[in-house]
């Protein structure tokens, strides 16, 4: 096991771990961040993941979802420009289907202003169905909020923690904490499999298992609820059915099953909200894709339902009591700075709770002395499926690469996957290169191109097809070659 010595120490790579790195990573710190999955942004309540920036209306005044979705909107925009994140104000609909629902639009209008969300306003039926001609045409009225919008929450993610390795972050993956010492009250050691780090502050952004990484320092004042959310994707020939994310009026336990566009073309329906026990049941179920598909039809009947390319699950984090961010220090427990319960609208409110989180710390005893070096912008790979044909033609002369279609779908090429391969956090796995490239998300879903990703790893790490995993671990693709199973050497 080896010792390594940090300032900070971050339990989870997810949009919040990663937005609380970078921000660390502007100050003169040694921070290290501790991931139990193979890849930033790959753990369950990162699929839990509808891609919207909320505008700010839906959270109960004076809540930290409520200060934070505000400010973390104002961040944005900044923060996607210097990352090269695809980010696109496309404002959203809450839509009302009968006169009785207008009144909780009332509600939500009135509790955005408390919250300080700006231009909100309530729209008729004729505007609304020249905005979504779409739309249910039952519609009565709906609460625009066109401070909103969507975000790619793989990428904005991993250009994160890009942009914190680039700044000196140091990220270990596939390293889960097991311990976290603690001394006379004070945070001394955090320990994985692999690594003894030494620290006096840890940041918990641990996702779905805060709560247990908070009982290692004998905190139980909140526990971790998973909550199930079910979502189909469609094809992108139908991306623009609707030019807005579009909301049914919201529910007590979630803002409802909602018709998206996604930042990078396709058309989202989902989630259905389940709270279960599993905090690693990320299955797909008949009877709650039943329910996504009835709650969308209900947003907008014509669903093209043919066109449906592929399901997935993701596991919202609740903690309880209480159904809010759990942010702070443990009074007991000197150094250690809660960062918990990251559900909706824990994307938007990413960058804000990372500010938070920075000022804890330093509050906490921390010295923050800005670092003169600090870069804040990170180039994103260039996609070849948009590029125009004169700077396709002059990328191929650059490099032959970029004349290789790996993924047909998505048109991306054999440039593409080196480079992210090669990229400050390496994909090392088939899902990570999706999460990097889209190869992998079309209409075939990899049943083209994992082989030749495979390949790719296999020639650019120098490992053997049998270690070539979907998303790390025991996700294996090859037990072996076909000559050795028929000699009997391969179990």
């Amino acid at each position: 096991m080896q010792t390594i010595k940090a300032d900070v120490v971050i339990v989870g790579a997810g949009v919040t771990g990663a937005a609380i790195a970078r921000e660390l990573s502007r100050y003169d710190l040694q921070v290290v961040v501790l991931e139990k999955e193979a890849d930033v942004g790959a753990g369950g309540s990162s699929k839990a993941n509808t891609a919207i920036v909320h505008a700010g209306y839906d959270a109960p005044p004076g809540t930290w979802k409520a200060k934070l979705n505000v400010r973390g909107v104002e961040l944005y925009d900044q923060m996607c420009g210097e990352l090269e994140v695809p980010y696109k104000k496309t404002g959203t609909l809450v839509v009302a289907v009968a006169e009785d629902q207008v009144a909780h639009l009332e509600e939500l209008l009135e509790r955005g202003r408390i919250n300080g969300v700006p231009e909100l306003e309530i729209i008729g039926r004729e505007r609304l169905l020249q905005m979504e001609p779409h739309i249910n045409p039952e519609a009565v009225a709906a609460l625009y909020a066109p401070g909103a919008g969507i975000v790619n929450p793989f990428e904005l993610t991993v250009a994160l923690a890009e942009n914190a390795v680039m700044n000196g972050v140091q990220v270990f993956l596939s390293q889960p904490v097991t311990d976290i010492v603690v001394e006379q009250g004070q945070v001394r050691e955090v320990r994985t499999p692999d690594y003894r780090v030494e620290t006096r502050f840890v940041v918990n952004a641990a996702g779905l298992y805060a709560d247990d990484i908070a009982r290692m320092v004998g905190q139980d004042d909140y526990y971790i609820v998973p909550r199930k959310g079910e979502y189909y994707v469609f094809d992108k020939r139908f991306g623009d059915l609707v030019k807005r994310p579009l909301f049914p009026v919201p529910t007590e336990v979630s803002k409802g099953i909602l018709v998206t566009p996604t930042a990078d073309g396709n058309l989202l329906i989902g989630p259905n909200a389940q709270n279960i026990e599993d905090k690693e049941d990320l299955a797909t179920t008949p009877e709650g894709l039943q329910e996504v598909l009835s709650g969308a039809l209900s947003v907008v009947p014509d669903l093209p339902l043919r066109h449906r390319i592929t399901t997935y699950a993701g596991l919202r984090n609740v903690a309880m009591p209480g159904n809010d961010f759990v942010l702070g220090p443990v009074p007991e427990v000197k150094g250690f700075i809660n960062a918990g319960g990251i559900q909706s609208p824990g994307l938007t409110a990413a960058p804000a709770i990372a500010e938070v989180i920075v000022n804890y710390l330093a509050e906490e005893g921390l010295e923050l002395k800005p670092k003169a070096s600090f870069n804040p912008e990170r180039k994103a790979i260039r996609r070849f499926g948009e590029m125009t044909m004169e700077e396709r033609r002059e990328a191929i002369a650059q490099n032959p690469a970029y004349g290789q279609i790996v993924c047909r779908c998505e048109t991306v090429t054999e440039a593409e996957i080196v480079e992210a391969i090669h990229r400050p956090i390496p994909a090392t796995t088939v899902d990570a290169v999706k999460r990097r490239t889209r190869a992998g998300t079309g209409r075939c879903q990899g049943g083209f191109c994992t082989p030749r990703v495979m390949a790719l790893l296999v020639r650019e790490l120098g490992m053997p097809w049998e270690e070539v995993t979907k998303k790390g671990g025991s996700s294996r693709y090859v037990v072996g070659k076909t000559k050795d199973l028929l000699l009997g050497k391969v179990e």
